[in-house]
């Protein structure tokens, strides 16, 4: 009488080759997705950052010299907070029409804080805070990943 099927000699090798395979697919998977929040991140503070730069140009210096709506503008011509962005201001010219610098606040890639608003996932730095000890204060000059993690090449994402 002839039996087919798998020894248990064929069963724990094969067994044995898938583990050492998903050993290997694992970091490589791991570090797909860390290099994929990286990507992520830099488009985030890439876009964030242009706004700003927007507002300070398209806003900033223009109402620094007119008078306009408590609240929009601060002494260095950069925005208040994030949410502003978003929000619009009036344009200065006074066209009547609002200015929009982001559609919406994208959230730090590397925090993963749900009960935590987009706009308060980034660190902020204001225009008269020191660019190595960046500190909050009445305008929004950058922004920077509150994370102490390390990136693929070696750097903190805080100083990105």
């Amino acid at each position: 009488m002839k039996v087919k099927g798998v020894t248990l000699i064929e069963l724990v090798v094969a067994v044995a080759i898938l583990a050492v395979l998903a050993t290997a697919v694992f970091p490589v998977a791991r570090m797909s997705v860390k290099r994929v929040k990286e990507m992520e991140l830099k488009y985030n503070l890439r876009m964030i950052r242009k706004a700003i730069d927007d507002y300070y140009e398209k806003y900033g210096k223009v109402a620094k010299n007119l008078p306009v709506k408590p609240g929009t503008a601060t002494d260095s011509g950069y925005p208040p907070n994030l949410n502003i962005l978003v929000e619009g201001v009036d344009d200065p010219k006074g066209t009547g029409k609002k200015l929009y610098f982001l559609r919406r606040i994208p959230r730090d890639p590397f925090n993963n804080d749900p009960n935590l608003r987009p706009e308060d996932t980034w660190g902020k730095r204001s225009y008269t805070s020191d660019p190595d000890s960046p500190q909050e204060g009445e305008d929004v000059y950058d922004v920077y990943s509150l994370s102490e993690e390390r990136a693929l090449d070696g750097t903190y994402y805080k100083d990105w």
